[in-house]
């Protein structure tokens, strides 16, 4: 499961995405469209900040706005930076490698391959989910809906 860091970064960056290159979005209105606590939300927002996703104006017609394009921001990524490693166990982890303890063998553990599938079709379609697709995603829903 999800952090609710990483859920509410995910649904921060798609409202931020909505308004790309339209200027930025003040905190308070992303925490009471969305639904976040404006605190909660500061905290997420300076981390996409320094993870350079998002920038920030000061002063008057300020706020945040993502400096890379709704293409090229994955779910892969966001749930790194929140949550750290996306794979089950630690010896298949991409970033975060670590031995298991309990294994006699990595290179013919069966476990281990199991898991390393699952880590890599999950990665691959959190890859594939950018701002942009989810927000198709909600679009073509949103049609069928009506």
């Amino acid at each position: 499961m999800i952090s609710k860091r990483a859920k509410y970064a995910i649904i921060a960056l798609i409202k931020l995405a909505k308004e790309y290159e339209k200027g930025p979005v003040l905190i308070r209105e992303i925490a009471e469209s969305e639904h976040i606590p404006q605190k909660f939300l500061e905290a997420i927002l300076r981390d996409l900040k320094h993870a350079g996703v998002l920038n920030s104006k000061k002063g008057k017609g300020g706020g945040y706005y993502l400096v890379k394009n709704p293409d090229e921001v994955n779910l892969a990524n966001v749930m790194r930076l929140f949550d750290g490693p996306i794979a089950l166990i630690p010896c298949v982890t991409y970033i975060y490698y670590e031995r298991c303890e309990e294994c006699k063998d990595e290179e013919t553990c069966g476990i281990r391959t199991v898991f390393k599938e699952v880590r890599d079709e999950t990665v691959s379609i959190l890859k594939r989910a950018t701002l942009s697709e989810i927000i198709r995603r909600e679009n073509d829903l949103k049609a069928l809906k009506s």
